[in-house]
């Protein structure tokens, strides 16, 4: 595949092109033509966009605390925001697929996009240096502003909400995991402290699948 034009849209010339290939290589092709996937640059990458992102917030936002800087840094790298990003990228038109996941619509699956971004700025890690990354990383997040609402993820809100009721922490359990090694699927419950469950969601990760779990709780008790 000739990556040109996603070089020039992400402002990254690779050294080693396999890098990016193997960053747009999804499981489910992978499997199919017994080759490396980008799970292990994902790994890598939500590492690094961590950092990066961390170190803007840390300079931009000098009068946030430690909770509002994490809060914010959540709705950055949330699933949503990542997918957004790929989107706007055009990562989705590259992607290595297979018929299966192209039929389902895999190029526009918002946990598809998101590893996907996740594995590029990886790649990008690897064949230049954090700095370069870190660039791609600008460019992903563009002025690194977010909402009110979105700066206080559901779990936090749901926290929120219940200490103000004087109740405890929620907790939140995984209690099932489905479908192939490549398109794991995550369903986790959230528990009020008397064991009563207020919500579930599901998820590409486990942390997403809580997230949606929360949400479901709030919207259940109509915040």
């Amino acid at each position: 595949m000739n990556y040109q034009l996603l070089e020039q849209t992400i402002g990254h010339r690779f050294a080693d092109i396999a890098l990016l290939d193997l960053a747009m290589t999804h499981p489910s092709y992978a499997l199919q033509h017994k080759c490396q996937d980008n799970q292990r640059l994902e790994f890598l990458g939500d590492a690094v966009l961590e950092i990066c992102v961390s170190r803007v917030l840390y300079h931009k936002f000098p009068k946030l605390r430690e909770g509002q800087l994490t809060r914010k840094r959540a709705a950055l790298v949330c699933e949503a925001n990542l997918a957004g990003a790929a989107r706007r990228l055009g990562l989705g038109g590259f992607l290595k697929l297979d018929r299966g996941e192209e039929i389902v619509g895999g190029r526009e699956n918002p946990s598809i996009l998101a590893d996907t971004m996740e594995a590029v700025i990886a790649a990008v890690y690897l064949d230049a240096g954090m700095e370069k990354a870190a660039a791609l990383v600008d460019l992903a997040m563009g002025d690194y502003e977010t909402s009110e609402r979105a700066d206080r993820d559901a779990k936090s809100a749901l926290q929120e909400y219940l200490q103000a009721l004087g109740e405890e922490t929620p907790a939140y359990e995984i209690i099932a995991q489905d479908g192939p090694p490549h398109a794991r699927v995550f369903t986790a419950r959230v528990l009020r402290a008397d064991g009563t469950e207020m919500g579930r969601g599901t998820g590409a990760r486990k942390q997403r699948a809580e997230e949606a779990a929360a949400q479901m709780a709030l919207q259940r008790l109509g915040q």
